[in-house]
């Protein structure tokens, strides 16, 4: 019962987490850098495995019209715009981050961190190709290479803060 209840709370708190950081924005077409990534491995981090609850429930609302995507977006048109696939992939990110996290070693850690950013990538890049007409190396100038310094320095952060709190 008490792990449940743990569970539903972290849960709460993690979407207001990401929803939050949805609205520290930096407007960049066609991907705004946000600060949802670094809540979404925080969750992996904290709840390990089980924090591809909330990232799930997070989209989820999303979709459903709650207004928790960036800048208050919401709807399943932002899912099928060009930062759909990044949305989706914090899901499969948080999975990576918090299976990771289940091992104790640093290495481990590091590279789920990693993988899961990757992931994100890999996500991102696939659907704004996909739903913007651009090539991959063209999907990938756009909605990665501005990203890479700012997404390891978020890495880094989720870890230094999870190992305070996790």
């Amino acid at each position: 019962m008490i792990r449940r209840a743990r569970i539903l709370a972290l849960s709460g708190t993690f979407i207001a987490l990401i929803a939050a950081g949805s609205w520290l924005s930096i407007p960049l077409p066609p991907v705004p850098l946000t600060l949802q990534t670094l809540f979404v491995l925080l969750a992996g981090i904290v709840m390990k495995r089980c924090g591809v609850i909330p990232v799930t429930l997070y989209v989820l609302l999303g979709a459903a019209g709650l207004p928790v995507f960036h800048n208050g977006a919401a709807g399943l048109g932002i899912l099928l715009g060009p930062t759909g696939g990044f949305l989706v992939g914090f899901i499969p990110a948080a999975l990576i981050t918090g299976v990771a996290y289940e091992h104790k070693s640093t290495k481990i850690r590091v590279s789920g961190l990693f993988a899961a950013t990757a992931v994100t990538y890999v996500f991102g890049v696939a659907w704004l190709s996909f739903s913007a007409s651009l090539s991959i190396p063209q999907a990938i100038l756009l909605g990665v290479a501005p990203f890479i310094v700012g997404d390891v320095v978020k890495a880094a952060a989720a870890y230094t803060i999870g190992k305070r709190v996790a």
